[in-house]
């Protein structure tokens, strides 16, 4: 007859501290275990979410970002571009180039209201949690020099150069790479647009502004040059209006190619990731592209934590509540697990 005990630490066990301490692969968590790095491949996962990632206010700030950018580029592409052939079609669909042009400036106004939603946002949000002693930049956006290190073991992940993807945080290096280029995409964006927007303004506060941070001598020269090619207040109309289509198609190109392919068409998450819905993250997803944010998870979340527990029991692994590694032994002759049985 075989069973399955725990057999003491003086005979061939090791308990899940000293594994996880003398292996990589494994993950000490107390009170759970050490958890095998690639254990994403056998949990459960709601596709819509298991685990909390976002809060509401940051799903609602994604929408407002991603609805009235659909609606600017809709709208603002075939107004620069009115002379194309497909302008006046797109044009039709919002009634007419005035409409669209309405339309487009009432989604900017959005827009920006969105952006500052966002900054106060996190900022006081940030403020709040280093009083309280509660902030950690780890799991902020901050870069670090770890992200570095996680896109180069996630290239030879690919590569087939490493077994497993590396250990990140809340938010990988693709992460915080796409969210810089929202900052700075929409801070282009806003300005060159409000310089279109109000150009009167624009004629008097860009020289002072100009002169603020360039040198006397460098502004007198550039000043000069410009002049002779464009009066000032048309250079600075014509320089924006070039910045906000480049960034726009620029953004336009991100969001097609690499934000909804990235987040929705890959394997594990087709058709959809719903995360951006529900501010949840499925469990399989957190635990194989951040890691650590799981970990972070189970010391805060009892119900996660009693799950990979027993989830750990199941697949044999070191469970902390056995810390004597479990095995199947044959107690017939075998003294060591009949005094196991008897006690």
């Amino acid at each position: 007859m075989s069973v399955s005990i725990p057999v003491s630490s003086e005979s061939i066990a090791i308990s899940a501290k000293k594994i996880a301490a003398e292996d990589d692969y494994f993950t000490y968590v107390a009170e759970v275990g050490a958890i095998p790095r690639d254990i994403y491949r056998n949990v459960k996962s709601n596709p819509f979410g298991d685990l909390p990632r976002y809060t509401i206010h940051i799903v609602i700030q994604h929408f407002l970002a991603f609805a009235t950018f659909l609606v600017l580029a809709s709208t603002g592409l075939p107004l620069y571009f009115s002379d194309v052939f497909w302008s006046p079609y797109v044009l039709s669909v919002f009634g007419g180039a005035d409409i669209a042009r309405l339309i487009h400036r009432i989604a900017a106004s959005v827009m920006v209201f969105a952006s500052a939603y966002h900054l106060i946002y996190i900022i006081g949000g940030t403020i709040h949690k280093i009083i309280r002693g509660k902030f950690d930049y780890k799991r902020s956006q901050i870069p670090r020099l770890k992200d570095l290190f996680d896109l180069i073991h996630d290239i030879k992940y690919f590569l087939g150069r490493e077994p497993y993807r590396p250990k990140m945080e809340k938010f990988m290096y693709k992460q915080k790479m796409h969210y810089l280029a929202i900052l700075w995409g929409n801070t282009v964006l806003i300005s060159a647009g409000a310089t279109l927007l109000f150009p009167e303004i624009t004629a008097q506060l860009w020289p002072d502004l100009v002169t603020g941070i360039f040198p006397d001598g460098l502004v007198k020269i550039l000043s000069e040059t410009i002049a002779n090619f464009w009066p000032l207040p048309a250079f600075f109309q014509d320089f924006a209006r070039l910045m906000h289509v480049d960034e726009a198609i620029m953004a336009l190109l991100v969001l097609a190619f690499w934000h909804l392919s990235n987040v929705h068409l890959v394997p594990g998450r087709f058709p959809a990731q719903w995360t951006f819905i529900t501010g949840r993250i499925t469990r399989e997803h957190q635990i194989e592209e951040h890691f650590l944010e799981y970990i972070n998870n189970l010391n805060e979340i009892p119900a996660e934590k009693k799950y990979m527990r027993a989830l750990l029991k199941e697949k044999g692994f070191y469970a902390e509540e056995e810390t004597p590694v479990p095995y199947s032994l044959e107690t017939t002759g075998n003294p060591v697990a009949e005094k196991e049985l008897e006690q």
